[in-house]
């Protein structure tokens, strides 16, 4: 009853996006797109250029596709939570006006105050009386909690179609998870189209996934040290990059993992002073590596395991101290590794433990304390050692203040829930028994 509604008028920023995509395909199509089709550039550069640009090109097309279904869709649920809103400000007044008394959490009694004394003693005391309430407030009762539990439909409904609207399921058009060019503005439908999907399902599991691959390509970037920014100097030669991600939910309990691969060779440095600290890291790697992390949450408590694999060879030092992280380590290797980590997390609060055999030399320490983008704080090291046969262990302690809060929101609402449920129970109780009299 109190949301404010108004910040859905961003409907009106999204159109403005479409508009604004539009006039960045007109330019992309008539700057970079038709130079692959002129007959100064021939060949099988131009060829693979016009088919990268044209991907680029429909790209362009599907944001705007998506920005104004995303429109529609705010616009959408505006206008039915301004509705039901309105329905149930209507029925609670009616409901008044009819002799009732209507708590804030919707809980509906008999108002006896609104009756004379001469009324009260008259009637009070007959069992018609009685029971003509008793069906008076269990009617009422019913109307509102049905319209609560349309409004409850209608914005779970609105979280089903805004996942939806977002979600690329063309596979064929050249890029994973891009824009979605088949996106529309009916919330119905999405709901429809989670119902179906739904009844398919005979396990009560629902999940969600992507898979991302890019490669080959080479390149090199250098860049200096400039507003407040690091320095950043790069090149690869990457063969391929794979990765693929997903997870399973049914109810409380929520399963995900994520596999990733890549082949190729890299070398990258960040160097400078900033606001944010300061920095010295480099590091070179070539061959292939392989990761597989699985993890299981049910509510606040959590598990997970994760293996890793590396053959090639691979050398590093990193230094850094900031706000947000302090950090040092150094590691030189080359042969072939596997690791395996689990750890579980309470709360909010985990940790794990990693253990690594080596078979080649090498060595490696490191050390450090971050808070990363999502602002949970990581500390950590670890350390090994091989003249041919070796291996490392290290531990991670994980905090996320988010999953604290929330953690400890949800207790604090169970029992301030209980709380009122016992409170409004008693005044519900109070109001019948002093009816009788």
């Amino acid at each position: 009853m109190t949301t404010d509604l108004s910040t859905l008028d961003a409907a009106d920023r999204w159109d403005g996006m479409a508009k604004e995509l539009h006039k960045q395909e007109v330019a992309y199509k008539r700057d970079v797109h038709s130079t692959a089709t002129r007959e100064t550039w021939q060949g099988l550069s131009a060829d693979a250029a016009a088919e990268r640009f044209h991907v680029t090109l429909k790209e362009f097309q599907k944001a705007q596709v998506e920005a104004k279904a995303v429109a529609s869709l705010l616009r959408d649920a505006r206008t039915q939570f301004v509705g039901l809103r309105k329905k149930l400000e209507s029925i609670r007044e009616d409901a008044v006006a009819a002799g009732m008394k209507v708590s804030d959490k919707g809980l509906v009694s008999h108002d006896r105050e609104k009756l004379g004394y001469g009324s009260r003693d008259s009637l009070a005391p007959a069992p018609e009386y009685l029971e003509s309430v008793r069906k008076a407030v269990n009617s009422w009762q019913q109307s509102i909690d049905q319209l609560v539990k349309d409004v409850g439909e209608a914005d779970k409904g609105v979280e089903i179609a805004l996942q939806g609207v977002v979600i690329d399921s063309d596979m064929t058009d050249g890029t994973f998870n891009g824009f979605n060019g088949n996106a529309h503005g009916d919330t119905e439908k999405y709901g429809a189209d989670a119902a179906a999907q739904a009844r398919t399902k005979t396990d009560g599991w629902t999940g969600e996934g992507k898979v991302t691959a890019t490669g080959p390509d080479v390149g090199a970037v250098a860049i200096g040290p400039k507003y407040g920014k690091e320095g950043t100097l790069k090149a690869y030669a990457d063969l391929f990059h794979v990765t693929a991600e997903g997870s399973r939910t049914n109810g409380n309990l929520t399963l995900s993992g994520i596999a990733d691969g890549y082949g190729g060779a890299r070398a990258t440095a960040n160097y400078g002073l900033t606001d944010q600290g300061v920095v010295g890291k480099a590091e070179a790697s070539a061959g292939a590596r392989g990761l597989v992390e699985g993890r299981a949450e049910y509510g606040h408590v959590g598990a997970y395991g994760r293996g890793e694999g590396f053959a090639g060879a691979e050398a590093g030092v990193a230094a850094k101290v900031g706000k947000d992280e302090v950090s040092v380590g150094g590691k030189a290797f080359a042969g072939a590794k596997g690791s395996a980590a689990g750890g579980v997390e309470v709360a909010g609060i985990g940790i794990g433990g990693t253990g690594e055999a080596w078979a080649g030399p090498g060595a490696e320490a490191k050390f450090g304390f971050e808070r990363d983008e999502d602002g949970t704080f990581k500390l950590g090291g670890k350390v090994g050692a091989s003249p041919i046969l070796g291996g490392a262990v290290g531990i991670e302690i994980a905090v996320d203040p988010g999953k604290v809060a929330d953690a400890a929101g949800d207790a604090a609402n169970a029992v301030g829930d209980a709380a009122g449920a016992v409170g409004d129970a008693a005044g519900s109780v109070k109001d019948t028994v002093t009816g009788w009299f």
